[in-house]
């Protein structure tokens, strides 16, 4: 098995497990993303393997992209070959790569099950909904919080979020960038379950063990039929995010939406 740097990856009898470890917010940048695609492709690979667990230490799940710390991912940066100097965004490295990477989350042929225990922010909400499943607890908080920072969504957001929650849903989602609940993500959708914080793993694994009881062949054939064309329609929707989003990094107002959220304050946007 790969060795992994920013993930440990375990087998638990017929479950994989997959834990992001970097605490306690567990930022995402390519690197990331291509890991845990990397180890869904492995568990694929392995006949033993039938269903598996995204899980996270720290106090978050996943909460985004540090767009407030371009030193953080300084390698992607490089390769970004931004053209704008000093890009707050610059710190995801090439947007276009990353969604590349996380278009092969979506063609992961086996169940995943996304143990968020707490927040999932922007990408990092993009991450737990590419999963087919959420285990969660009501200190947990998702936001496609997109907006607020004067961009537009990403991840497949558009297109899975609605999907899963209805259009309505996701439009006030969208349009606020309020943080949703633990408990509100279960009632409208976007979670499956809700348990104390303490014990969303162990719920999330006991979830994952119970499709791993079923027919690996009838799990293939079923879940391929299920996510039929979901893939391609991610990857249709990132090309159009991945043009709007490199279109409002370069306004004053996505400047702005960054530092105001740095600062812990309302953004004074101007339209431009």
């Amino acid at each position: 098995m790969t060795k992994f740097t920013d993930i440990g990856v375990e087998k638990h009898g017929h479950v994989g497990l997959i834990e992001i470890r970097r605490p306690p917010l567990n930022f995402f940048d390519i690197s990331l993303i291509n890991q845990i695609a990397d180890a869904l492709e492995e568990f694929d690979r392995d006949i033993e393997i039938r269903a598996s667990v995204l899980a996270a230490q720290g106090k978050a799940f996943c909460a985004g992209a540090n767009f407030s710390d371009p030193a953080r991912q300084a390698q992607e940066a490089a390769e970004a070959r931004a053209e704008a100097k000093g890009d707050p965004a610059d710190s995801l490295g090439s947007i276009n790569s990353l969604y590349l990477h996380a278009v092969r989350i979506f063609r992961a042929k086996k169940p995943v099950v996304a143990a968020v225990q707490g927040a999932a922010i922007g990408g990092g909400l993009g991450l737990a909904v590419s999963a087919d499943f959420r285990v969660t607890c009501p200190e947990a908080r998702f936001s496609a919080n997109f907006t607020k920072l004067g961009f537009h969504p990403g991840f497949g957001l558009t297109t899975t979020l609605p999907e899963l929650v209805g259009k309505n849903n996701a439009e006030l989602i969208f349009y606020t960038s309020r943080r949703v609940t633990g408990e509100e993500a279960t009632r409208m959708g976007l979670a499956n379950l809700c348990v104390p914080q303490d014990q969303v793993r162990a719920e999330a694994m006991k979830l994952a063990q119970e499709i791993a009881e079923c027919s690996p062949l009838g799990l293939l054939s079923t879940r391929a039929t299920m996510r039929a064309g979901l893939a391609d329609r991610v990857l249709a929707a990132t090309n159009h995010e991945l043009a709007e989003q490199s279109r409002l990094r370069a306004t004053e107002d996505f400047k702005e939406g960054v530092k105001a959220t740095a600062e812990r304050r309302v953004a004074n946007f101007k339209g431009r």
